[in-house]
């Protein structure tokens, strides 16, 4: 887990790097509130990751294992990596194509924006997931071998997600590229539910999921039915959601069970009839509710408070006990969706902010009198109030400000 508090800050200095470079080309593939929104479910993925934990390898290792491999044989780590990229290729695969599993992995293609950003959308509740690793366990390989190569297939594919590297030739036969990985996120007809691939392709030409990408088709990314939000646990949720709507809805027991490991997409008929759903429309156009800039520049900033936050939490994680990580996830999961809230233009989230913030800012006076928390410095804290006071005062006059700029547009009576 701490290995994120080392790539976490060079993720985000890449997709920085990789904006003004855009912006440098003339071919900007950002938005803010995307860019805000994608970064925030990675965020809220690795904190997830504190208090929900799955020991299923290591207790199928252990009990069920027909061999045992040595950490210090090389070939171990090679097939590993092999092995194991096999098993991301099938997991990959039915996250696309049953419900259950494309609602946990729906959150990485909701953006419609292709950067390395969408690279960071990640789910929070792939409680199945681990099922697919299991053939390693049964073969022997190590916990931390596993481990391993598990980052190293999953920070591979962090570079294959940008618009700005175009084809690569006999690479892109063998390996997953930038050219292959923007044919997986497109909805367009010939390049749906293709290139599953975490490091090699060669997966999906063997099993016949492979597209190339066209010249004359530029992809179109996002998801067929749009998220529409910027709201990171509407993102995390709505899947879920919508299929237990449908199975409510549905008036067969079998449907209402079937439609969890039925096809993706696939609706139980006398619901889809009652409850139909908009047609796919592939030039629909992006989802971008207006953002004052003054109100950019402070979802901005605090959202980065928010992140720092996050990696702070990461990094005291081991001396917490499980109340307090609990609380401080709560508390940094309504400020990434707060600032969703305020990047969709809902009034009343102003409010809800309004009183988050006070919350930190009676949390950081009560640190100050009742005693100092040793791994936190003092001048931290204190800046942190600061930063806090001044945020209560902002939202009050922004809130204020839009309300007057709201009874100056009534009609007069």
């Amino acid at each position: 887990m701490k290995i994120i508090l080392i790539a976490g800050p060079i993720f985000l200095v890449l997709v920085i790097a990789e904006y003004l470079y855009g912006r440098w080309r003339g071919r900007d593939t950002y938005r803010l509130a995307d860019t805000l929104n994608s970064i925030s479910l990675g965020a809220i993925s690795r904190l997830m990751g504190l208090v929900i934990k799955i020991g299923a390898y290591a207790f199928v290792l252990e009990h069920f294992a027909l061999a045992q491999l040595s950490p210090t044989n090389p070939l171990v780590w090679i097939s590993a990596l092999v092995f194991y990229d096999f098993t991301y290729y099938w997991s990959h695969r039915f996250g696309h194509t049953m419900n259950l599993f494309w609602a946990h992995h729906v959150v990485h293609h909701q953006s419609e924006r292709y950067n390395l950003s969408t690279a960071l959308r990640q789910g929070s509740f792939g409680f199945f997931g681990f099922i697919f690793g299991l053939p390693l366990a049964l073969c022997g390989y190590p916990v931390e071998v596993v481990a391993v190569v598990g980052i190293i297939d999953l920070y591979y594919q962090y570079w294959i997600h940008t618009e700005h590297i175009g084809k690569l030739g006999w690479f892109d036969r063998v390996f997953a590229s930038p050219s292959n990985h923007r044919v997986h996120h497109a909805v367009n007809d010939a390049y749906l539910d293709k290139n599953y691939g975490g490091i090699l392709i060669l997966w999906d030409r063997m099993f016949g999921s492979f597209a190339e990408e066209k010249d004359d088709e530029p992809p179109v990314y996002g998801t067929r039915a749009p998220l529409r939000s910027w709201n990171p646990l509407w993102a995390l949720t709505e899947v879920y959601w919508s299929l237990a709507l449908d199975a409510w809805r549905a008036r067969r027991w079998r449907d209402k069970l079937w439609i969890w490991f039925a096809p993706t997409g696939w609706r139980p008929a006398d619901v889809a009839a009652r409850f139909p759903k908009p047609a796919f429309e592939l030039q629909r156009g992006e989802y971008a509710p207006p953002l004052p800039h003054l109100l950019g520049l402070y979802c901005a900033v605090q959202f980065a408070l928010l992140v720092l936050g996050s990696l702070y939490l990461i990094a005291v994680a081991g001396g917490l006990s499980t109340a307090q990580k609990i609380a401080s996830l709560g508390y940094l999961l309504a400020g990434f969706m707060l600032v969703g809230w305020l990047m969709e233009g809902r009034r009343v989230a102003l409010m809800f902010e309004g009183l988050r913030l006070v919350v930190m800012a009676v949390a950081i006076f009560a640190w100050l009198v009742y005693g100092a928390d040793s791994t936190l410095p003092r001048s931290v804290v204190i800046t942190t109030g600061l930063i806090a006071v001044f945020s209560v005062l902002w939202v009050t006059w922004y809130a204020r400000r839009e309300n007057d700029e709201a009874i100056a547009g009534m009609p007069a009576t």
